[in-house]
């Protein structure tokens, strides 16, 4: 599932150079009603989910909170959490039915530095990793595993975006970091409701609250 046919034309090309297949799904992933078609779809032809990444985002609007309008707000929401929602709601009887179900968010420091300015990315992100957290605590008992991939800055549209100074070349890429998610979502992977942090290249866990 991509935001983009091109994209998914891609994937399909690699993915199928290496002797794998695919199924393409372009989808808008704030289509909820299609989220959830797409799991009854995934359902009938595979019976299961092993493996998925909820790595859908959008920056957001840069600006004070008071000069905010609500439809830009609800965007970020409706991408950043609102359809992990929906994932989740969709997906989980598939991992569910898996010998091993793997989940895994990509989150963003900002969550927790709260930064000025980025008011609804921000927010987003600090709902997600709550998601994901109570998620991993109520299968905890599962063979599912849920955890979140917080990658930093990375050579990304949405980052130049947000940061349109910043050189590009100083910064990793996306497909450096995928090799770090990777072992996230193998069958011995045992942790869960844990963050990996891909800066430091160690997996942290959440302070409970004082």
């Amino acid at each position: 599932m991509a935001r983009t046919q091109g994209g998914l034309e891609e994937l399909d090309d690699e993915i199928r150079s290496e002797g794998g297949s695919t199924t393409l799904v372009p989808l808008d992933i704030t289509d909820y009603d299609g989220v959830a078609r797409l799991g009854a779809a995934l359902n009938d032809r595979h019976g299961k989910l092993d493996i998925l990444i909820g790595n859908a985002g959008v920056a957001g609007p840069s600006s004070p909170l008071g000069h905010i309008d609500l439809k830009p707000w609800m965007d970020a929401i409706g991408v950043n959490l609102t359809a992990n929602f929906q994932l989740i709601r969709c997906m989980e009887p598939l991992l569910i039915h898996s010998d091993a179900g793997r989940a895994v968010f990509i989150t963003s420091g900002t969550a927790s530095k709260a930064s000025a300015y980025r008011g609804p990315y921000a927010a987003s992100k600090a709902g997600l990793e709550a998601l994901a957290r109570v998620w991993a605590h109520e299968t905890a008992t599962s063979e599912i595993r849920v955890n979140l991939f917080n990658p930093g800055p990375i050579r990304t549209r949405m980052r130049a975006s947000v940061m349109p100074g910043e050189d590009p070349m100083t910064l990793d890429t996306p497909e450096q970091a995928a090799e770090y998610i990777l072992p996230m979502c193998m069958p011995d992977w045992n942790e869960t409701g844990k963050v990996y942090d891909y800066r430091t290249r160690s997996l942290m866990h959440f302070r409970p609250p004082v």
